[in-house]
C-alpha cells in the first residue's frame, strides 16, 4: 500500500511532526507562515487538496466543508480543541473521520490568564505608562502611593467553568497561596455555587464553554453580587460577559481592575469607553499562542492519524459513528 499524504495547513512542529512523518509523505503549508496571512476557501483548500494527492488533511484556520469532503480522504484533523472549522454532518456523511486537539492550549491559556490577573491586580500597565512618559512623581504623588494593593496570597479566587482551562488555572492559583473557589455544575470537583463564587471573590475568572446556558451570563445583576474592590479576569469569551455593565463596574470602582483577552468580532472598536480606562488590561485573543500549544495538538493529531491506519480508533474524534 502507498504511503498517504497528509496535506498539513496548520501549524506542526516537534515530535508530533516526526511522528506524523512515519506514517505519511507530510506537505508542510502552515497558514500562520505566510505574510500577509493566507487561508484557503474551500475551493482552494479542494485544489490544494488535489495538487498534492493528499488523503490526509490537517487544518487549523482553514474551512473543510463542501468540495473538500468529495475527495477520498482517510481523516481531516482540526488542530483545535472545538473543531468548528470544519463541517461534522458533512464529513460524518462523506464517513470522513475528523479528529481533533481538546485541551491542546490548556497550560498557555492559564499563564495569559495568570498574567492578565497580576497585571490588572498590580496596576502594572499605568505604572509602565508613567515611567515611559516621565511622569512617575505626578500630582505631588510617588508611586507607593498611586500603586498599593493586596498581594494575592491568601485571597479567594472564583473560577466560573472547571474545564482543562479551569483546572490549569486552579493549581496555579494554588501554588501562590490562593484559596479557590469553583462553580461548574457539570464537574464534579466544583465545590462552590455560582452565588458563592461572587460573593466570596476576590478575583473572578471565566472559563465556561459557551452555550445557550452561560452566553451573557455575567450582568449588571452579577457584578452588583460582587466584592468591592474585585479583579475581573475573562480569557475565555467576551460573550460570557456584558461589555456595557463591566465597563460601568470598573468606572464606579465596583470592579477594582480586569485583564480581558477576547472582544466579540475579535476587535474591540477604538471608540470603545474601555480604551480608555487605566484600570483594564486588554489583549488580542493570545492565551493559546505558544509554541506548546502547537507541538500539543501536533502530538494529539498524529497520534491518531496512526491510530486510524492502524485499525484502531483515535483518542480524539469528533464523529466516532463512522468508524462502526
Amino acid at each position: 500500500m502507498d504511503r498517504p499524504v497528509a496535506l498539513v495547513t496548520a501549524p506542526f512542529r516537534g515530535p508530533g511532526l516526526d511522528r506524523l512523518g512515519e506514517v505519511a509523505d507530510v506537505v508542510l503549508d502552515p497558514w500562520i507562515d505566510h505574510s500577509p496571512m493566507r487561508l484557503y476557501n474551500v475551493e482552494q483548500l479542494a485544489e490544494r487538496i488535489d495538487g498534492e494527492g493528499a488523503s490526509i488533511v490537517v487544518c487549523e484556520a482553514d474551512v473543510c466543508a463542501g468540495p473538500v469532503f468529495d475527495r477520498a480522504l482517510l481523516a481531516v484533523g482540526s488542530t483545535r480543541g472545538d473543531p468548528t472549522n470544519v463541517d461534522i454532518p458533512a464529513a460524518t456523511a462523506a464517513g470522513i473521520p475528523v479528529l481533533h486537539a481538546p485541551g491542546r492550549n490548556a497550560d498557555g491559556v492559564a499563564e495569559l490568564t495568570l498574567a492578565l490577573m497580576l497585571a490588572a491586580s498590580r496596576h502594572l500597565l499605568p505604572a509602565d505608562v508613567d515611567v515611559r512618559r516621565g511622569d512617575v512623581f505626578k500630582d505631588g504623588t510617588i508611586p507607593y502611593q498611586r500603586f498599593r494593593a493586596w498581594e494575592i496570597n491568601g485571597r479567594v479566587a472564583g473560577l466560573v467553568g472547571l474545564g482543562a482551562v479551569g483546572r490549569a488555572f486552579r493549581w496555579r492559583l494554588e501554588g501562590l497561596g490562593m484559596r479557590v473557589l469553583a462553580y461548574d455544575p457539570y464537574a464534579e470537583d466544583a465545590n462552590a455555587s455560582l452565588d458563592e463564587v461572587l460573593a466570596q471573590a476576590d478575583v473572578v475568572s471565566l472559563h465556561a464553554a459557551v452555550t445557550p446556558e452561560t452566553a451573557g451570563m455575567i450582568g449588571a445583576a452579577q457584578f452588583d453580587q460582587m466584592k468591592h474592590g474585585v479583579v475581573f479576569v475573562n480569557a475565555a469569551r467576551e460573550v460570557l460577559h456584558d461589555r456595557a455593565a463591566l465597563t460601568a463596574a470598573l468606572q464606579s470602582g465596583k470592579v477594582a481592575a480586569a485583564g480581558l483577552d477576547h472582544f466579540t468580532g475579535e476587535m474591540l472598536p477604538a471608540d470603545d469607553p474601555l480604551i480608555a480606562l487605566p484600570n483594564v488590561v486588554l489583549t488580542p485573543h493570545i492565551g493559546g499562542a505558544t509554541y506548546n500549544t502547537e507541538e500539543n495538538h501536533s502530538r494529539m493529531i498524529a497520534d491518531d492519524v496512526v491510530r486510524l491506519l492502524a485499525g484502531e480508533t483515535p483518542a480524539h474524534i469528533a464523529n466516532p459513528e463512522v468508524l462502526e
